[in-house]
């Protein structure tokens, strides 16, 4: 890469919602903004989570100034402590106070204590290299939200972050409009925007609008009343606590990531409960029903959040039953829609009212609408546009945007996950395609896309399995005993004996072919079984089961 070339890398968020994360490279330097997640799909067997591909960083560990986190969700940071294990922690990650705060509490978690975590307050400007940080305030649905500007010898280039125009902010801080109109006015090389929304005209509605509405379903809730959200939207924890206090009832925090994000919100300030209040969930069945309000993760269906475990009769704590009404003050996620509409189908069978978005303004997204998209544009005049954090619908829209407010079409720039964009005196083009897309952690280990596991568990969840063991002689390679079958998860019909005894056939005129032929290596004589077998069962069951041979010389 020449010098005085700007290249902005996507490695995750463009064509998807979720797992954020970009490297901005300069004079050979790299300053890495977010290092986010995404929670599998249904297909994803056995997946715990999805992270972007950063291979790319693996063999540029040592050009890396820093990791700057724009805010403290799951798709912006939760990659970070797996990135950090395989690049190393000896490179630092600024943000600001609450999100380095969240930093600290997942590095912990996996023992990574040694990584320099910095608070960097919006105003400040930081050194990185080649490279002058701003972090400037924005809104979203969590404390001290940021936009990162980067700023090299060609210009400046502004990463939006996921942001609002919120007017009353719960905080009563809202974004930091005169510093983006000054950056318009000194002259925005480039803007990569959140094109969440970019699909719902007009403006979002205010997050503080959403208290007053809790407080109202509240006050028709007779028995208990659980609400679920996200675990690190503080201000929509407060006002859940606003609401419990307003109906004189206790609170109770139920799931991991809930406790500890309301612990850290407490610390810092962004959260005020008055004393006495929270309640440990082991002490719910301690209060009248109508005295309790359980604050709650998994508004997404996630499979072993506290929620879905509730619904499924499946928690230690909480036990919910008839009367129970149970909150959803979140939208699901692109994707998490079948998860959500399981969970909510069992709270109706268990007894649980249930009330959702559709029912009463209980959810602001944290996500500007068209409006506020169009805001953006027009106060940081950028030079060149690539839409980011969206599906590839929402990127065009939001192309589609920049062009209304008269943003030379040829400037804005539809990008995906590894194609880098290329900024020079010359010009803005798309560079040669870098390694992306997904990694999965399963447990705790992680593996890439084309692991052939998730592929056989896919294959096992539909068809089933058959083993099958041969036994041959060492000399003449003829069968010596009656072959084994096993076989899991296979849908047989009535005839199940018959079938057995036709697999059985099957498998010996295999192996007496085989034997008539000579043949005696082991790795042949499983793929002609393999084969054999594999024709034999889908003809019969029209099925394809995953056939595993194995075959025994004595």
């Amino acid at each position: 890469m020449s010098a005085g070339t700007l290249r902005v890398l996507p490695l995750g968020g463009l064509g998807e919602i979720g797992k954020n994360m970009t490297v901005v490279e300069f004079d050979d330097r790299i300053v890495v903004v977010d290092t986010g997640l995404r929670f599998p799909t249904a297909d994803m067997m056995g997946i715990d989570l999805v992270l972007p591909d950063f291979s790319y960083l693996r063999d540029r560990a040592d050009d890396i100034e820093a990791i700057v986190i724009t805010h403290g969700h799951e798709d912006h940071i939760g990659a970070l402590p797996f990135v950090l294990r395989e690049l190393g922690q000896d490179i630092p990650v600024l943000g600001r106070r609450l999100t380095m705060a969240m930093a600290r509490s997942k590095l912990d978690e996996h023992r990574l204590r040694d990584v320099e975590l910095e608070d960097v307050e919006p105003g400040e400007t930081i050194e990185l290299g080649p490279f002058d940080l701003e972090l400037i305030h924005m809104t979203h649905s969590i404390p001290d939200s940021c936009a990162v500007a980067l700023t090299t010898d060609l210009g400046t280039m502004l990463i939006t972050g996921d942001y609002k125009f919120d007017q009353t902010p719960v905080d009563g801080r809202p974004a930091d409009v005169a510093r983006l109109a000054e950056l318009g006015r000194e002259g925005l090389l480039l803007l990569c925007g959140d094109s969440t929304n970019a699909d719902r005209p007009g403006w979002s509605i205010s997050e503080s609008g959403v208290g007053p509405h809790l407080e109202e379903v509240f006050g028709r809730c007779e028995g208990r009343i659980v609400v679920t959200s996200f675990a690190s939207n503080i201000h929509r924890v407060q006002q859940v606590i606003d609401a419990a206090a307003a109906h004189g009832r206790k609170v109770a925090l139920v799931g991991r990531s809930m406790r500890k994000n309301v612990n850290i919100g407490r610390s810092l300030g962004h959260i005020d409960v008055p004393d006495g209040m929270l309640v440990q969930a082991r002490e719910i069945d301690d209060f009248p029903d109508d005295r309790i309000v359980i604050i709650s993760t998994g508004s997404q269906g996630e499979p072993l959040s506290a929620l879905r475990r509730m619904a499924h009769r499946d928690h230690p704590q909480v036990e919910l039953h008839r009367g129970d009404t149970v909150v959803f003050s979140a939208t699901p996620i692109p994707g998490n829609e079948r998860a959500v509409n399981e969970t909510v189908d069992r709270l109706y069978q268990i007894g649980c009212e249930v009330i959702t978005t559709r029912d009463a303004p209980i959810h602001a997204s944290g996500h500007g609408y068209v409006e506020e998209l169009k805001l953006m544009l027009n106060l940081v005049k950028p030079r060149y546009v690539m839409p980011f954090h969206g599906d590839y619908r929402r990127i065009q829209l939001h192309g589609q945007l920049a062009e209304a407010v008269g943003i030379d079409p040829a400037n804005v720039f539809h990008g995906v996950n590894g194609r880098p964009l290329e900024i020079d005196a010359r010009g803005a083009r798309f560079g040669d395609p870098e390694p992306s897309g997904m990694v999965f952690v399963d447990g705790v280990d992680i593996g890439d896309v084309a692991d052939v596991a998730l592929r056989d568990r896919r294959m096992l969840s539909a068809d089933g399995i058959f083993v099958v063991v041969a036994t041959i002689s060492e000399q003449d390679g003829s069968s010596v005993a009656e072959p084994e079958v096993i076989f899991r998860g296979v849908p047989f019909r009535a005839e199940a004996d018959d079938l057995l005894d036709e697999i059985r056939d099957t498998v010996e005129q295999s192996l007496e072919r085989a034997a008539a032929e000579e043949i005696r290596e082991i790795d042949l004589l499983q793929q002609i079984l393999h084969d054999d077998l594999a024709q034999f069962v889908y003809e019969r069951l029209k099925r394809r089961p995953m056939v595993l041979p194995v075959v025994v010389e004595v």
